[in-house]
């Protein structure tokens, strides 16, 4: 039977509809199997209804395609076909067309093990589909509660003493399973819950080495016991980053943007290899075994840390649950592994002490930085466990929470690329000594970003310019001069520099700052009536464009 291709609702038991007393369905013939589950309804009249199945539905007919006469072979094709479709159940409607359900149907059923449902003549199809759909809107309530729980759980044992273990612990909990992190090197540093059989733990360890990422002190020749890139059968993963198995030692992974296997390989040990490794990794896989379901996320430290979890059944928002401990693991695990954390601290006590950034800024790694400035779209002010997400999507742990708006400091040689569900402002590289101008930049940049509504803005460098022939003294000199009258109100300079940066776009504005639109023309006005400029005038534009860009 194919696998369903299945709406993104939690399916629903088949026993749970048929316990609706109001239907007074019943189960006439086919298995009592708890598990059937149920998908979908569809009512279909076709002798044939292969061609309009996906799989998972609850087939509904009050057989009007039977023909007069219809023996067993009529219905045994019927059945087989709904089978084959990867049909859940058929429901037969007593009454127009028949009295009772035909025999031969029942025993078709029977055969080949499809549960048959006798829907009575007071209760329309149409019911049956409302209370399948109200029964899904339940299930769906109850999955989003669940993950609710679940990850506010996870984010209070993050903040624990021992957060690594209390977050191993609370993911067992919820996954009613085991839990266990597994080192660079592939040794197991923690685990909680139940411990499984020496089949299952084996085959989880195997399962981690297929999506840690390598180092280049770690690279690993391929061997049978650990291939380099697994093949998957169907090249469509069931969704972008995450990996299914249906079968015992047969995994399938995949990861965004790369398909699985595909390409010529490259020799191990050579120049491009880890590169090409890294690309060809997964970010998660999953298999079964033993009625076990396995499932391995690679941290998103690239430090090798993997989070592996083997669970007795698979219930709805387990993916979800294990997302949000692998985060929280991530941004754990990079702290402790690569000492970032030590030398952020000693970093805090020196500048606390009196140092200077510039004496301070090598503890954190690098000469050179970038900030960024982010802002969730469409969502309440970000809270840290939300910012150190935002951190880690960049690639840096250091994350300052400010208000509305996530700051974070990123080394200027790693890239930063827009991230779902967010707007960003991204400032110039600079040392340490100019950090507070590319904050500027940043928030500057964020604010013209959510204005023109665009995912991710930088602050460019420009080429040489008129501007910069004028001697930078003078020039500095001739902006406080003009600026002079409007100098004591931040506000108003501020919405004068991004109504010129915006092109004079009240609406923009408006949004950029925050404000109403005519808070805006009131400022530019009290601007206008201030400086005794006409601000309509493209040469005056320009010229207090050429002042506030030296403020």
């Amino acid at each position: 039977m194919p696998d369903p291709a299945v709406p993104p609702t939690p399916p629903v038991p088949l026993d749970a509809l048929l316990a609706r007393a109001d239907l007074g369905l019943r189960r006439i013939a086919g298995p009592a199997d708890p598990a059937v589950v149920v998908h979908w309804a569809h009512t279909s009249e076709m002798a044939d209804p292969y061609p309009y199945l996906l799989g998972g539905e609850l087939l509904l007919s009050a057989g009007v395609h039977v023909p007069d006469g219809a023996g067993a072979g009529y219905f045994d094709a019927y059945v087989s076909r709904i089978v084959a479709a990867g049909g859940a159940a058929l429901g037969f409607g007593v009454a127009p067309v028949h009295d009772t359900v035909p025999g031969a149907l029942v025993e078709a059923c029977e055969m080949h093990g499809l549960p048959l449902v006798e829907v009575p003549p007071r209760t329309t199809f149409s019911a049956v589909a409302r209370a399948l759909w109200q029964l899904m809107a339940q299930a769906r309530t109850a999955e989003l509660r669940r993950v609710t729980e679940a990850q506010q759980s996870l984010a209070a044992a993050a903040a624990r003493p021992d957060p690594v273990p209390s977050v191993l612990q609370q993911l067992a909990r919820r996954l009613g399973g085991r839990a266990v992190l597994y080192g660079p090197e592939g040794t197991r540093l923690a685990g909680a819950g139940p411990e499984p059989g020496e089949e299952v733990r084996t085959a989880l360890a195997k399962l981690a080495e297929v999506v840690r990422p390598p180092s280049p002190g770690h690279l690993r020749t391929p061997s049978p016991g650990h291939p380099r890139t697994p093949s998957p059968e169907d090249p469509r993963p069931p969704s972008a980053g995450h990996t299914r198995a249906s079968s015992p030692g047969h995994t399938r992974a995949s990861s965004p943007g790369h398909r699985v296997g595909s390409g010529p390989a490259a020799p191990a040990g050579s120049p491009g290899d880890l590169h090409a490794d890294l690309a060809a990794r997964p970010s998660s896989a999953s298999d079964t075994v033993a009625g076990v379901r396995l499932v391995a996320h690679a941290l998103g430290n690239g430090e090798g840390f993997v989070l592996g979890t083997a669970a007795p059944q698979r219930d709805a928002g387990d993916h979800t649950i294990a997302s949000v401990a692998a985060v929280l693991l991530s941004l754990l695990t990079g702290e402790r592994h690569s000492g970032s954390g030590a030398g952020r601290s000693s970093a805090l006590v020196r500048l606390l002490l009196g140092a200077a950034p510039a004496q301070v800024a090598p503890l954190l790694g690098g000469d050179r930085w970038r900030v960024v400035h982010g802002r969730p779209e469409g969502r309440a002010a970000p809270d840290p466990v939300t910012a150190s997400a935002l951190g880690a999507a960049l690639g840096s742990s250091l994350v300052d929470v400010a208000g509305e708006v996530v700051r974070v400091l990123v080394p200027d040689g790693r890239a930063v690329e827009r991230v779902p569900g967010w707007t960003l402002g991204v400032s110039a590289a600079a040392a340490p000594r100019d950090w507070p101008a590319a904050d500027t930049q940043a928030a500057r940049a964020l604010a013209r970003a959510r204005a023109t509504r665009a995912p991710l803005l930088r602050h460019g460098a420009r080429p040489t310019a008129l501007t910069d022939l004028v001697p930078p003294a003078e020039a500095d000199a001739h902006a406080r001069a003009l600026l002079a009258p409007i100098e004591q109100s931040p506000a108003l300079v501020d919405t004068l520099r991004t109504w010129l940066s915006l092109h004079g776009s009240w609406d923009r504005t408006a949004v950029a700052l925050d404000v109403h639109r005519n808070t805006v023309r009131q400022r530019i006005a009290r601007c206008a009536a201030l400086l005794d400029a006409d601000l309509d005038d493209p040469d005056v534009r320009m010229e207090l464009w050429f002042a506030l860009r030296r403020t």
